[in-house]
């Protein structure tokens, strides 16, 4: 029963990316399926799904809000979106703290990679396939396609098979008793689809690989070398679970890679920096173990490899106090890119280690003139107005960037701290409120934003900005509670 309940959790989750499509020898002969789940699920649909799913998902995992990952996991996320076909919803790319290797996508145009990833692609091109593989997931409807189908062979409806899906991610438990009378049969033709799904998304994937500018071999590669090394596992990781890697499937996307003229393509710095930042601060290794990685691959590391690694270096040095040689390490990478965000998110925690708040103010003044909607420029020049005592110009400069990127808890979490540091206590209430929303808690945004109403003075436009908001929020309780 044990063993049934984790099948049934994963194929409740993540093996719905089925299709009943077949599978055809190269892409141009792909139909043309963009709308094929229509008679099930609009787009508008998917997006209301998706919504409600990243809602839960804030709540009960540990999602990373690292600006400085989150730019670079966005811009690799958009290139390979902007040369996919079918894109037909907003694309929406996060990183979840898990050394687990898997990545995921769902309706609304969300793709989550675990920070594991980082730690076994070998290139960025690598890591690319596997973000391009879940990009065409989304692309061809896989989740909507394989619910239709799940529809016609069985009396359970579309709406049903929604709730159970959000309910799993809510109350897991719950979730797998609403679907027990799944059939034996009936889960393993769904693995069946899922395969199909698979090599479709593989093709699609090598295609929009090639016209990024990757190398379409690291896709059969990535896959090769996982299935190599788990072959034999007891307990194979998470994405040989919900992505099955059978040799048929690696077979195919090696000669689909082959039709591709061959290309060198080197790795970006970007792409290592973020690597190292992780395994500094995201992998859970003790820092003498860390130390020691970086040490030793730095003996056959190539030019770009080795400012990475310094990189690293400068982070394990900065985290643990060790000041002085994380500045010797910063002085020098910023020498050769004074405009690096990464290095500038570095040096600006240096800086205010040091004490040193109106050199990492000036610092980031004359960043942010260079690029003025960078978003870790922003968050980092709040941040440093903060700790300057320099609530008010903080304030404005957040709520801006809230009004702007509304998505993003940190910015609301700087917004609240910058209204208490001047008594502000409604600004602080509605700022903490709208963090409650993104994780879907209705009820304490709710009582925040009614508190704040009752804090300000009756008929201002504070108030009726509140109420309003609150009427928002009770509709959008609403809605989220009906699915």
């Amino acid at each position: 029963m044990h063993n049934l309940k984790k099948i049934a959790n994963y194929f409740l989750i993540f093996c719905l990316l089925g299709s009943t499509a077949p599978v055809y020898a190269n892409s141009n002969q792909l139909p043309d399926i963009g709308t094929a789940a229509a008679s099930t699920l609009t787009i508008n649909q998917e997006l209301v799904y998706g919504d409600a799913y990243m809602r839960m998902l804030r709540s009960s995992r540990p999602i990373v809000n690292d600006p400085v990952l989150n730019e670079y996991v966005s811009s690799l996320g958009h290139t390979l979106v902007a040369n996919a076909d079918d894109v037909k919803t907003p694309f929406h790319f996060l990183l979840i703290q898990d050394r687990e290797i898997n990545a995921f996508a769902f309706f609304g145009g969300y793709v989550a990679l675990h920070t594991g990833l980082f730690l076994h692609a070998q290139s960025e091109s690598e890591l690319a396939s596997v973000v391009a593989h879940e990009i065409a997931h989304i692309t061809q409807r896989h989740l909507a396609r394989s619910m239709e189908d799940q529809a016609k062979r069985s009396p359970v409806t579309i709406a049903a098979l929604v709730g159970s899906l959000l309910l799993a991610i809510a109350a897991p438990e719950a979730g797998i008793a609403a679907i027990q009378a799944t059939t034996a049969g009936a889960m393993q033709s769904s693995i069946n689809y899922t395969r199909s799904n698979e090599k479709e998304a593989d093709r699609f994937g090598i295609a929009t690989l090639a016209k990024s500018g990757f190398e379409v071999k690291a896709m059969p590669r990535f896959f090769g070398r996982l299935a190599d090394q788990y072959r034999y596992a007891s307990t194979p990781p998470q994405m040989l679970l919900t992505h099955p890697l059978p040799e048929a499937r690696i077979t195919d996307s090696r000669e689909r890679a082959q039709q591709y003229p061959e290309k060198k393509v080197e790795t970006s710095l970007r792409y290592q920096l973020a690597r190292s930042r992780i395994v500094a601060r995201y992998a859970n290794i003790e820092t003498s173990a860390a130390l020691d990685s970086f040490s030793r691959q730095q003996k056959t590391a190539n030019k770009t490899q080795k400012l990475a690694l310094e990189y690293g270096k400068a982070l394990v040095y900065l985290d643990t106090g060790k000041l002085d040689q994380a500045k010797v390490i910063l002085d020098k990478l910023l020498l050769q890119s004074p405009n690096n965000t990464f290095y500038i998110d570095a040096a600006t925690d240096l800086d205010l280690a040091l004490n040193k708040k109106d050199q990492a103010i000036k610092r980031l003044e004359v960043a942010l003139k260079q690029a003025p909607n960078n978003s870790v420029l922003i968050i980092n020049y709040a941040n440093v107005l903060l700790e300057n005592e320099q609530p008010e110009q903080a304030m404005k400069v957040l709520q801006r960037y809230t009004h702007e990127n509304k998505n993003d808890p940190t910015g609301w979490q700087l917004l609240a701290k910058a209204y208490n540091y001047q008594g502000i206590t409604d600004g602080e209430l509605t700022a903490r409120a709208e963090i409650f929303v993104l994780r879907g808690l209705w009820n304490k945004a709710l009582k925040n934003y009614t508190q704040a109403s009752q804090l300000v003075e009756f008929g201002s436009l504070n108030q009726a900005r509140y109420d309003a908001r609150i009427d928002e929020l009770r509709a959008a309780r609403e809605r989220f509670t009906a699915l």
